[in-house]
């Protein structure tokens, strides 16, 4: 009796997904030759932006910036080499004057020299410079020769010879409503670009992470504009391990002629050929803009359906 009622539970839980997804339909004329599933269209839950998401996030700079104003040291030099919340810094360089707020920032190298997808260090030399965002200061005392600021805000530890800029405040990112997300939305003709880097240099995001693309202001990208995330399968195929399961053997023992698949068409075998390239452009998830330089954009993924990685295309979505 309790399994019956069980399953009676479950299947009207079903139906109620059902009526949900056909809501969520109802007033909305759904792409022509689709039909309205929850593996197709799933409903966003967006993640909005922090104080923190927007001002720790980093950027890539179109060129190194000016390292003539600097952290020199602290209160407690030489003994303590890294400072956060309510230390003071002594900043070195000119023109600093009482009340004025400035983000200490630093210009970064990936340890790990390895290219997460072929070209990659190509493309990060020819678009701009990885910065990390410190902290938040704001000066309280300028009548030494180094000026002595206060970090009110940190997002990691600031370390001497990190740089000092002046700071600016950055645009809020409203809240996203949900909709429904097309994961095998084909080409919009909108502005595309590609995920060059992340936060951290990490390589396999997800929602919250932050992430660098290589289209900025001159292509009209603008804060608080989205972006899906889309993948091919080629993708897959150019990638030294995710390629292997391409080859590796898909038949069933009963099937008298098993399909080849690219790249094995040269296995002998009277079966289809399935090409690789044929099979559906899949988004994998949507990034906000949260900052953006004339050739580049920093985003946030907001929403993701699986891993996000570096590499994969971006392309503005309307929605």
């Amino acid at each position: 009796m309790k399994k019956t009622g069980l399953l009676l539970i479950l299947a009207l839980s079903g139906v109620a997904v059902a009526q949900n997804v056909a809501a969520n339909f109802a007033g909305q004329n759904s792409p022509q030759g689709t039909l309205p599933t929850t593996v197709s269209f799933p409903t966003e839950r967006v993640q909005t932006p922090t104080y923190a998401d927007l001002y720790c996030s980093g950027f890539l700079s179109p060129k190194a910036l000016p390292d003539s104003t600097f952290v020199a040291g602290g209160l407690q030099t030489p003994t303590t080499t890294k400072f956060v919340n309510g230390d003071m810094i002594y900043l070195a360089g000119g023109g600093y004057q009482a009340g004025q707020e400035y983000m200490i920032v630093r210009e970064l190298r990936d340890v790990n020299e390895y290219e997460l997808f072929a070209g990659q260090h190509a493309a990060l030399r020819a678009i701009g410079e990885p910065y990390g965002e410190e902290a938040r200061v704001r000066i309280v005392d300028t009548r030494n020769k180094m000026a002595i600021a206060q970090i009110e805000f940190s997002c990691d530890p600031v370390n001497p010879g990190d740089v000092a800029i002046p700071f600016v405040e950055k645009q809020a990112i409203g809240f996203h409503p949900q909709i429904r997300f097309d994961r095998f939305l084909p080409r919009n003709n909108q502005v595309t670009g590609r995920i060059l880097l992340a936060k951290d240099f990490d390589s396999e995001l997800g929602t919250g992470f932050k992430v660098y693309m290589n289209v900025g202001s001159n292509q009209g990208v603008k804060v608080g504009d989205y972006f899906r995330a889309v993948r091919s399968y080629t993708a897959d195929l150019a990638d030294p391990v995710d390629s292997l399961s391409f080859k590796a053997s898909t038949s069933e023992d009963t099937q008298k002629a098993p399909p080849a698949i690219e790249p094995n068409f040269f296995n002998r075998s009277n079966g289809p050929k399935i090409h690789v390239a044929d099979l559906p452009r899949r988004s994998v998830g949507e990034i906000v803009v949260i900052g953006t330089t004339p050739t580049t954009s920093t985003g946030m993924i907001v929403f993701s359906l699986e891993d996000v990685h570096l590499g994969d295309g971006v392309e503005l979505d309307p929605q």
